[in-house]
């Protein structure tokens, strides 16, 4: 009976099977790779809702990541203070600052700067599931008590974005910078999604699609509350503005308004920086907060290691729905799915800033993931080149 059962699975499966080769938007893509599954669970709507979270977590994730992928500190890691003594500006620490978590300094009056990041990330995982070896089961069916399908749909996403950002600073007064970053975001998408029947395989639809646009603009002020040398507490907002294509996964499609203290503790070589800020605005309320160590190895070489972290509110989870079959006895089905629950991510990054001359700032960094939750890459490279404008 149990062979017959499956044997009719098999035949309405070949029957409805569909492929295709790429789609108008990414948002598109994700639809079809994830809603037109092809196993017959006699239960459409359910099918549809379940594939339906699952696409709109992952472009969520994505969104997520592309909205709030560290962008290096705005300002630059040359800062100045007027020596009343010379009656010009002077240095005011010799460490050039972290890569992403802001310090407390800012640039000084009528100072500026701007720079270009290039940032590049390769996603190979979300929720510790991987989206590159075809295990990623959208959905299945098997028979009541066993532990493994006999018939499984699986979904392979390759997923890459490449960022080019524009930054620039200017302090207003001694106390108080106002800075912008304006992204250049490519992201592509590609996947295939095939059916396992008992060792036999089908593939049973592929796409692929790319985008390029402006991403989602950054918008900061800074003010520096209190100052003691190179130390002090600042007090910071950001707005992160809605500039990119959503149905294409370049920009989040919110605004989100992020107020921030900062703290650092300074001292010739040694930097010790930290910051906390709670964003809102977005469907999802989130809590940021950072810390980073800076050593300054020597006049022109700065060493750092940061932490960022991120709690989201809503951040999407993917979780597996095991539902008897209507129309089959004996027979479960596994579905993909997704919940919307809070979210804890990590990321370490470790790197330099390398003076290579005059006023030109080399930085290059490389950030990791330290939790499974979201969409996770193995390596985030970052290069940046800044040019302060005072002196």
């Amino acid at each position: 009976m149990r062979v017959l059962t499956a044997s009719l699975v098999c035949v309405v499966m070949l029957g409805t099977a569909a492929r295709a080769d790429a789609q108008e938007s990414l948002n598109d893509v994700l639809s079809f790779l994830l809603i037109n599954r092809s196993i017959p669970t006699g239960d459409f709507s359910r099918d549809e809702q379940a594939a339906a979270r699952t696409r709109d977590a992952i472009a969520g994730l994505l969104g997520a990541e592309l909205g709030t992928l560290p962008i290096n500190s705005p300002v630059s890691g040359f800062t100045y203070r007027l020596d009343p003594a010379l009656g010009s500006s002077v240095r005011a620490t010799s460490s050039f600052g972290p890569f992403f978590t802001e310090r407390s300094l800012t640039g000084g009056r009528g100072q500026g700067s701007f720079g270009l990041v290039y940032t590049q990330a390769d996603f190979t995982t979300i929720d510790g599931r991987s989206l590159e070896d075809g295990t990623l089961v959208a959905s299945a069916s098997r028979f009541t008590g066993q532990a493994d399908p006999f018939d499984a749909e699986s979904v392979r996403l390759l997923m890459r974005t490449r960022m080019v950002t524009f930054l620039g600073q200017f302090g207003v007064t001694d106390r108080l910078d106002v800075s912008a970053a304006v992204p250049y975001v490519t992201t592509q998408l590609s996947g295939d999604r095939v059916d396992v029947y008992r060792g036999a395989t089908f593939v049973q639809a592929s796409a692929v699609a790319s985008a390029s646009g402006i991403g989602d603009t950054v918008v900061r002020a800074k003010y520096n509350v209190l100052r003691w040398g190179a130390s002090g507490l600042a007090a910071g907002v950001e707005a992160r503005l809605p500039t990119g294509d959503e149905d294409n996964l370049l920009g989040t499609g919110e605004m989100v308004i992020t107020p921030r203290v900062i703290g650092s503790f300074e001292r010739e070589w040694l930097g010790v920086h930290g910051s906390f800020g709670y964003g809102f605005g977005a469907p999802a309320k989130e809590v940021q907060y950072a810390g980073a160590i800076t050593v300054a190895a020597t006049s022109r070489i700065t060493v750092i290691g940061e932490y960022i972290g991120r709690r989201l509110g809503e951040g999407g989870h993917l979780t597996e729905v095991i539902d008897p079959h209507p129309a089959l006895a004996g027979v479960e089905t596994i579905r993909l799915s997704a919940t919307q629950e809070p979210t804890t991510r990590g990321l370490v990054a470790a790197g330099i800033r390398w003076n290579v001359g005059a006023k030109w700032l080399l930085s290059a960094s490389v950030m990791r993931a330290v939790t499974s939750a979201g969409l996770n890459a193995r390596w985030v490279p970052a290069i940046t080149f800044d040019y302060s404008l005072g002196g």
